[in-house]
């Protein structure tokens, strides 16, 4: 029976959609009220997403099926210690996003809140389906929203990479469906619970048709979180959008991230037979070389913007390693490092627009130019954030990289993983310093421009601080998302709260 309490499953998508269709219908030509409706939702979701969280942390997963129709038939939500904990993290992210935004960048064109808060639906709701096809219908909602904030603001540059982010997405949309077509031509379902009961049971002679829909959404997952080779459309979206859309950003590779751990660690996971990991051989290698070709993007980058999105590839590179180990210890050391690096790169970003605001002409190009307004505050964030992206001590970035070395000690293949790793820390620290000491060090006569807005530098500030916090609290951290991890893995709980007690004792039989 449903209670109050699981019914605020369903707030974290249904608030932010409200909120958007209010924005437009009443408050379309009052900028002001927009960004306090919208920091007000934005943190109200902060409250909501802290509670189910502390909710989750019994251990329990609890399912809402909406209309009450019971699964595999009606939608269903699935909150867990995962789910909940992107949730968060999503919240957090966003509401430091939208008070940066809030200090201007957000009036340079139309409907900046209304998109961001459509967003939040799409990948909130990405986060909570128990279903492949309702996964599907939340990615193309982030997506679309994804486009508007991309194109935010105009001009030719993002304007080009808005055309060529959307043309990547319509095909992964495509291939998304395939994929689903040939999930469900052989099985008969789409719901991720009913799918690990049923993927173990395929006749042999369906299983191939079945392992290539498995294979196909596996590409658009990893399109998603921009694993090499199919990482070509982030560096120049990220570095197009503005600074807070890019920000913004940050979580939707994670939701690629977050797909494969959920379908591949469930639905294909270890006790699924013939198909058991069927995407795991090709996991870590990609990664490894989605890290390498981060570090040297990033190394060879004339531009701040550019530089943050090769960060975003090589520390994807890293989550995905952690990920591709698909045990436990790997996938907690791959959950830190995957809060810290969301934290970091958004900080990265949003740092990487006052720069842009403050050199006039040089804007963010690694070349030397006019010093900047508030040159030293900006100066030591930028250090603090490319400590913690490179993964020295004593940040974040350094505890989640020992830990994922650690974990990967278990692999056959741990002396590439280590040593990949650790080159790519050295390269990518050498790029830092490059552009650190051009855009800090080199200046020369001041701009001339005022300071920046007193909100964006609070929302990077308050990223920063984050971090901090992340780092003092990495005990009680690792602990939890240790739980998480083994939670997030085991088939039979998750079958248990979606389909019922018989269905669970079947999933361990």
């Amino acid at each position: 029976m449903t209670t109050p309490l699981d019914q605020m499953t369903i707030l974290p998508v249904i608030l932010p959609a409200m909120a958007a269709a209010f924005l437009v219908l009443a408050l379309r030509h009052h900028l002001a009220g927009q960004r306090i409706a919208s920091i007000g939702v934005t943190l109200l979701l902060v409250g909501i997403a802290a509670f189910l969280l502390a909710q989750a942390s019994d251990g329990t997963v609890r399912a809402y099926r909406l209309g009450d129709w019971p699964a595999p038939y009606g939608i269903t939500l699935v909150l867990d210690r995962l789910s909940a904990t992107l949730l968060l993290l999503t919240a957090v992210l966003a509401l430091c996003v939208v008070v940066y935004a809030a200090g201007g960048v957000d009036g340079r064109g139309r409907h900046f809140h209304p998109l961001f808060q459509f967003q939040l639906m799409g990948i909130n709701g990405a986060f909570l389906t128990g279903d492949v096809f309702n996964l599907f219908v939340f990615f193309e909602v982030m997506l679309i929203a994804s486009y508007g904030l991309m194109l935010h603001g105009g001009g030719p540059a993002r304007l080009k990479a808005g055309f060529q982010y959307v043309a990547i997405n319509l095909l992964a949309s495509v291939v998304f469906l395939v994929g689903v077509g040939l999930i469900y031509a052989v099985t008969g379902t789409l719901n991720m619970a009913d799918l690990a009961v049923k993927v173990p049971q395929v006749a042999e002679a369906d299983a191939a048709l079945l392992k290539a829909g498995a294979l196909l959404l596996f590409l658009v997952f990893a399109t998603k979180a921009a694993l090499v080779p199919l990482h070509w459309w982030l560096p120049a979206t990220y570095a197009g959008a503005s600074a807070p859309a890019a920000a913004m950003f940050m979580i939707m590779t994670k939701v690629g991230a977050y797909a494969i751990i959920r379908v591949y660690g469930l639905v294909f996971g270890a006790g699924a037979g013939p198909l058991a990991l069927a995407a795991a051989p090709f996991v870590i290698p990609a990664a490894l070389v989605t890290l390498a070709v981060g570090a040297i993007g990033l190394v060879g980058s004339r531009t701040l913007r550019d530089l943050s999105a090769f960060a975003v590839i090589a520390s994807m590179g890293t989550l995905l390693v952690a990920i591709g180990l698909f045990d436990a210890a790997g996938l907690a050391a791959g959950l830190y490092y995957l809060v810290h690096s969301t934290l970091a790169g958004a900080a990265l970003f949003l740092i990487a627009g006052l720069v842009q605001e403050q050199r006039g002409a040089a804007r963010d190009r690694l070349v030397p130019g006019p010093a900047m307004a508030g040159e030293t505050l900006i100066g030591g964030l930028f250090f603090l954030a490319a400590i913690a992206l490179v993964g020295l001590p004593p940040l974040s970035g350094f505890l989640g990289k020992v830990m994922i070395l650690k974990a990967a000690q278990a692999s056959a293949i741990w002396p590439w993983i280590w040593g990949l790793i650790l080159a790519a820390s050295l390269v990518m620290t050498f790029g830092f310093a490059r552009a650190g000491s051009v855009l800090f060090w080199a200046s020369g006569p001041a701009s001339g421009t005022k300071p920046p807005p007193a909100l964006s530098l609070a929302a990077v500030v308050l990223f920063l601080g984050l971090m901090v916090a992340w780092t003092l609290a990495a005990g009680p951290a690792t602990d939890g998302l240790q739980l998480t991890a083994r939670q997030a893995l085991d088939r039979s709980a998750y079958i248990g709260a979606v389909l019922g007690p018989d269905a669970r004792l079947a999933a361990r039989d």
